[in-house]
């Protein structure tokens, strides 16, 4: 394990409320593009993408060991739980969106919308009604490096919901270039996306039918990198992946600071007993840094 002295921009006085380590903790470096952390409380172990090398890792927070979760995993993306405890999965290499069950097995929860396969599900989040809501972009089949190249079917990049009661897979917003990480907002009336290609960060309202409305732009950036997976804390407070940077929002949009890591940052999460340890995939690493905020309450939270 390597430690990194914290390195801390801070823009606004509102996150002096926000403090912890003074290093961050490299607990892993081998991956060739690592995205797609989740976080495991029964078992407090953390799982996270490989996604060239077509793997998925698992890191344990006990021994601090790493081994081999699944491989191969389908070119697996971003990662997530359902109420359950289940593994969500988003796989470039199907095409699909999975559930992995208690035993092992592998269920494909979508792989088409109207009878086009999906482009490439890229990240996943699941809503406290059982609803699961997945980005689509095409980076798993532009080229061979992340997934197979193939045929774009869908005519577009878009956000879609999986209804829980009927499993039918419908479009929530489609108005989007490169559609990629996704958070409910607290209350979860609010469903926030990052447009990689345009560079912002969007805001909807959700609906009671599942689809998406308004979509104003939350936050936008115009410095090196743009925006992949983000997540929120319990106050609130946005944490977005940006460029070699984690990017830290209060709920108005303000940016209010951003911790800066030595590679490009995919992806992040909470977790740990108390849901204060914040995990960074970014490039060839699985970083992790302690706060003195909690992550958002999980819907598999009692």
């Amino acid at each position: 394990m390597d430690l990194i002295p914290v390195e801390f921009e801070a823009f606004d006085k509102r996150i002096a409320a926000v403090s912890g380590d003074k290093h961050v903790e490299r607990l892993y470096r081998g991956t060739r593009w690592a995205e797609g952390p989740v976080y495991f409380p029964a078992g407090r172990f953390l799982v996270w993408s490989d996604i060239p090398n077509d793997r998925l890792l698992r890191w344990d927070e006990q021994t601090g060991t790493v081994a081999p979760f699944r491989q191969p995993s389908g070119y697996v993306n971003g990662n997530t739980l359902d109420r359950e405890g289940r593994l969500i999965s988003c796989e470039h290499g199907a095409r699909r969106v999975t559930r992995t069950e208690h035993d092992g097995s592998v269920t494909t929860l979508a792989d088409r919308w109207q009878g086009d396969r999906l482009n490439s599900p890229n990240d996943v989040v699941v809503r406290s009604d059982g609803s699961i809501w997945f980005t689509d972009p095409p980076y798993g089949i532009l080229g061979d490096y992340e997934g197979h190249r193939a045929e774009q079917e869908v005519d577009g990049c878009h956000v879609y919901r999986i209804d829980p009661l009927s499993g039918r897979t419908s479009l929530a917003a489609g108005d989007f270039t490169r559609p990629n990480g996704l958070a409910f907002s607290l209350d979860e009336r609010s469903l926030l996306v990052t447009d990689t290609e345009e560079r912002h960060i969007r805001i909807f309202d959700v609906r009671d039918d599942g689809t998406l409305a308004g979509g104003r732009v939350f936050a936008e950036h115009s410095g090196e990198g743009s925006y992949d997976g983000l997540r929120l804390d319990d106050a609130g407070r946005v944490w977005a992946a940006v460029g070699s940077s984690v990017h830290c929002y209060d709920p108005d949009g303000t940016l209010l600071g951003r911790l800066i890591l030595p590679e490009s940052v995919s992806n992040l999460v909470f977790g740990g007993p108390k849901r204060n340890r914040v995990f960074i995939t970014a490039t060839t690493s699985l970083y992790s840094v302690m706060l003195n905020i909690r992550g958002a309450r999980p819907v598999w939270a009692p």
